[in-house]
C-alpha cells in the first residue's frame, strides 16, 4: 500500500505531535520512516509491492517441476555457461537495492527499459518452474538455474515457454512489455537466493560473477 508521508504539515511539530505520527503509521505496517519512496517512479520500473497468490502459485508451481529437471543442464561454471537478458542496447530506469515502499524496503531486481517487444533470453540453463500471468510482475518467467538460484524475468509483453521447459543459456523467454505494475515498458530481472520473497541479491554481481557483465 502506498502511504503518503512526504507532505510537511504546516506548523513544525512538536515532540509528542510526530511521536504519535510515527506510532500510526507503523501501526499500520507502512515502511520505515526512514525509507524514502523510489526516486525512479517517474521511468519505466516496477510499482508493485509484494503479491502473496504470486508467491503462493510460485511454490505449487515449484513443488511440481521434481529437481531431477534440471540433472543433464550445463554445467555451472566456464565461459559462455551465463549470458545477458537483453541483446540491445538497454537503460537501467531502477537499479537494485533502491529504497523505496517495497515490502522488503528496496528494489527487489534491476529495471532495464527497453522498447516493448524486445527479446529476453535465459541468462544461464535452468528450467522453467512458472511461465504466465504472475499478478504484480505482469507475464512473467519464472527459471530455477542449476545452482538453486531463482531467476525472475518479469513484466514480459509475451512469454514463449512453459512450466517444465528445460533451458540452454541464452534461450528465448518471451519478449519486454510492460504487464502488471509497471510505468512503462522494461525488463525487471530478479535474482533470488532462495525461492521465497525476500531471498533477493543483487542481479549484476550475480552476473558478473559468472563472467556475464550487466554494467
Amino acid at each position: 500500500m502506498d502511504h503518503d508521508i512526504e507532505k510537511a504539515p504546516e506548523a513544525p511539530p512538536t515532540r509528542r505531535h510526530a511521536l504519535r505520527v510515527a506510532a500510526g503509521i507503523l501501526a499500520v505496517g507502512a515502511v520505515p520512516l526512514t525509507a524514502p519512496r523510489a526516486s525512479a517512479r517517474s521511468a519505466d520500473v516496477c510499482t508493485g509491492e509484494y503479491d502473496a497468490e504470486f508467491e503462493e502459485a510460485l511454490a505449487e508451481a515449484d513443488a511440481q517441476v521434481p529437481a531431477e529437471e534440471t540433472r543433464g543442464l550445463p554445467p555451472e561454471l566456464g565461459p559462455g555457461r551465463y549470458t545477458l537478458p537483453l541483446r540491445r542496447r538497454f537503460r537501467v530506469s531502477a537499479r537494485y537495492g533502491i529504497r523505496g515502499d517495497w515490502l522488503a524496503g528496496h528494489h527487489t531486481g534491476i529495471d532495464l527499459a527497453v522498447p516493448r517487444g524486445t527479446p529476453v533470453y535465459a541468462v544461464g540453463a535452468g528450467v522453467v518452474v512458472l511461465a504466465r500471468w504472475s499478478g504484480a510482475y505482469g507475464n512473467a518467467v519464472t527459471v530455477r538455474m542449476r545452482d538453486g538460484h531463482y531467476a525472475v524475468f518479469a513484466h514480459l509483453s509475451r512469454v514463449q515457454v512453459q512450466q517444465g521447459t528445460r533451458l540452454r543459456t541464452g534461450a528465448r523467454i518471451g519478449s519486454s512489455g510492460a504487464t502488471g505494475r509497471a510505468t512503462g515498458p522494461h525488463l525487471h530481472l530478479e535474482i533470488r537466493a532462495r525461492r521465497g520473497y525476500g531471498s533477493d541479491i543483487d542481479p549484476v554481481r550475480y552476473l558478473a560473477r559468472r563472467g556475464a557483465r550487466l554494467l
